[in-house]
């Protein structure tokens, strides 16, 4: 039946292959198996997109989305974990309804977002949500790392936003803890920034562990989650200085 609150049917009732595969969100995810001939039942082009790997929306982009506003999300995790393009008409709907992406509850946009930066393709992933404009909407601190300029001496590779985009894409699959501290472990930085004798961010680390924590209970993920994240924040600094640490400390 019709979405009327922008995630679930307000009914259900029995159909065909056919019809349940137009509303499928994905046609890569729209495919059936006919168990009697192990023959693939194909009725929105999903095995040539699969093919090109190319990810498009079944039918019309808009109505897809609009019908369940976390499959905006979905679409960002599956092209960045597959490596797939996103079809051009699916990408111009996901521009457009950027904001209804945070219409949906905290706990599945936080399982999204875990997913995202856990499944093996963490920096396209954050990439599209910033070329998409939902980044701005679900981790808008993030966004503030965008301009945010280093001192070239010690991060002649840019600014902050792009020292995270590059630690990233060293992650491959990791554990929640490690990825969430990786994307966040530099949100201090932006409201900490001085000009002095060069540019500095004092005390970032334990800004941004505060700043860590509210995002962590924002997003709803679970307390040990939250707290090993935490701390790994509050501590990166001194873990980059173990190599030069005695054994004993």
């Amino acid at each position: 039946g019709p979405y009327l609150d922008g995630r679930h049917p307000s009914s259900i009732s029995f159909t065909d292959e056919r019809e349940d595969a137009a509303r499928r969100d994905f046609t890569i995810n729209a495919l059936y198996l006919d168990p009697a001939t192990d023959a693939v039942l194909d009725y929105v082009g999903g095995e040539a997109d699969l093919r090109a790997r190319v990810l498009r929306a079944v039918g019309d982009p808009e109505t897809r989305f609009r019908e369940d506003h976390l499959r905006l999300l979905r679409a960002v995790r599956f092209a960045a974990r597959l490596g797939f393009d996103i079809e051009e008409r699916t990408l111009a709907a996901m521009r457009a309804l950027a904001p209804l992406c945070i219409e949906t509850s905290a706990e599945r946009i936080g399982d999204e977002v875990v997913k995202m930066l856990t499944e093996g393709g963490a920096r396209r992933a954050i990439a599209l949500l910033d070329d998409t404009g939902m980044l701005e909407y679900v981790l808008p601190e993030v966004t503030r790392m965008k301009g945010c300029e280093q001192p070239p001496e010690f991060h002649p590779e840019g600014d902050v936003f792009v020292h995270t985009q590059l630690l990233l894409g060293q992650l491959g699959k990791s554990s929640p803890t490690l990825a969430l501290s990786a994307l966040l472990h530099d949100v201090g930085k932006p409201p900490t920034q001085t000009f002095e004798d060069r540019i500095r961010f004092n005390l970032h680390e334990k800004v941004g562990a505060r700043m860590t924590e509210a995002i962590c209970r924002r997003l709803r993920l679970s307390n040990e989650t939250t707290e090993r994240t935490t701390w790994l924040v509050e501590n990166h600094m001194r873990l980059a200085a173990t190599p030069e640490m005695r054994e004993s400390k």
